[in-house]
């Protein structure tokens, strides 16, 4: 979402990290192209005016220009500046109240209100809550039928409504029958338009005034730039959203409504869809969101996902088998399904500080399909020639290349990319261990 601007902003920065003293001059230079890369980001003018005048106050203050590394110190301030603009730490959902509590969704047409429940509940399961999923947008057959197959694809309970139902009516049994099941948290998927018009805003705000949201939040389709600030205020001046989910950040958004959102109507982004599956809602945090920007990675994030996909027990016999030279095939599949959990490869290495923003980086085509044909290959193996890869003769190789949809070269390089990792490992552990348990690294 950030690629163009992370460019622009690194630009700008290796400029000013040049002069060996910073000026006025040079300072305001850098951040008139700044203010020209947010503008291009569709960052909301007057947001981008003041953030630029911040900086510039503090850039223009003793603690750069008398610093030893005034550049870094302009980014230092730039990223603290970022964070605040975005909203300084992450909010989570209001879930106070009378249980079961509800979480109104609200937005436009075509924004993800739909999917994005049923992503909600994922992360509420994840926190030990009862989520119960409510259709109430009776005007589109197709979003009814569409979250009760979201409910029964995530085994979560979905109100049974139907298109001649009234939605006011539907909220309100809805909570009824959420108590009788034993969830403790509604999700309402209201009804959305191709624009906000005053029938919609009444029918939000007689569902709010009837059920009485712990939290109203806006779904708004990043895509849209600085027309999805315009909807926020709109929302909020009628229904006072509690805060907004900030959908498709993964496509060719250029990232204004996500720095500008805050600024312009003080509710913040509670959550952003980062893909089209149902796991890929995350909590959005301000300051990794700056970090990314600025191309310094994301490793609170990458940790948090790590922990979430790879099997803690697998891990310690991983690293015994690594140890003892013992690493099959099998182990090898295993740990591609764990990686691919995490996400694209290309994300996962935008989260490594100094690689994050680098050029070669950039330039790396990195192919995630590469892994499905790695772990095709080595399923069509037999169970024997994962654990004892010298059996695997020509006559074999081609019948796993067969299996498996790819050719006798690619099963090759597999196996030769293999072996040659396992030698490696082999002579870390008979030079490299003894440093390693001395707290040394053993290269």
């Amino acid at each position: 979402m950030f690629d163009n601007l992370s460019d622009k902003l690194n630009a700008v920065f290796k400029k000013l990290k040049g002069h060996g003293k910073l000026t006025e001059k040079n300072i305001e230079e850098g951040l008139r192209e700044v203010r020209l890369a947010l503008l291009e980001a569709d960052v909301h003018y007057r947001v981008a005016k003041k953030f630029i005048a911040d900086i510039k106050e503090r850039a223009l203050g003793r603690e750069v220009l008398s610093s030893l590394t005034p550049g870094q110190q302009v980014v230092k301030i730039v990223f603290e500046e970022l964070t605040n603009l975005m909203g300084a730490r992450n909010e989570s959902l209001n879930l106070a109240g009378t249980q079961p509590v509800a979480i109104m969704l609200v937005g436009l047409q075509g924004s993800g209100k739909t999917t994005t429940a049923g992503k909600l509940a994922i992360h509420l399961r994840k926190i030990g809550k009862k989520p119960y999923l409510v259709p109430a947008d009776v005007y589109r057959p197709a979003a009814i039928d569409q979250l009760k197959k979201v409910g029964d694809q995530l085994s979560v309970p979905v109100y049974a409504s139907t298109s001649d139902m009234d939605p006011v009516r539907i909220c309100q049994d809805a909570r009824t029958a959420a108590a009788k099941e034993g969830c403790d948290t509604l999700l309402l998927d209201t009804a959305g338009r191709l624009h906000v018009d005053t029938a919609l805003m009444n029918e939000l705000e007689l569902i709010r005034a009837a059920v009485d949201p712990s939290d109203i939040l806006l779904v708004a389709d990043a895509m849209t730039g600085q027309d999805a600030v315009n909807i926020a205020k709109a929302f909020d001046e009628a229904l006072g959203i509690g805060g907004v989910i900030l959908t498709k950040t993964d496509g060719d958004a250029r990232g204004g409504a996500a720095l500008s959102i805050k600024a312009v109507t003080d509710k913040p982004i509670k959550f952003i869809g980062v893909g089209e599956k149902l796991d890929q809602l995350e909590p959005f945090h301000p300051e990794r969101m700056a970090s990314t920007i600025l191309g310094m990675g994301d490793v609170l994030t990458l940790i948090e996902k790590a922990q979430a996909t790879v099997d803690e027990k697998k891990a310690v016999e991983l690293e015994r088998k690594l140890r003892k030279s013992q690493f099959t095939l099998e182990d090898f599949r295993d740990q591609m399904v764990q990686i691919r959990k995490m996400g694209s490869l290309s994300d996962i290495l935008k989260m490594i500080p100094g690689i994050g923003g680098s050029k070669q980086l950039k330039n790396l085509k990195v192919d995630d399909r590469e892994l499905v044909r790695i772990e095709a290959i080595i399923n069509s193996m037999t169970p024997e020639e994962r654990r004892r890869h010298a059996l695997i003769n020509g006559s074999r190789r081609k019948r796993i290349a067969s299996g498996s949809g790819t050719s006798i070269q690619d099963v090759n390089r597999l196996i030769k990319n293999y072996t040659q990792v396992m030698k490696m490992m082999k002579k870390l552990n008979k030079s490299g261990m003894r440093g390693l348990s001395r707290g040394m690294l053993p290269f």
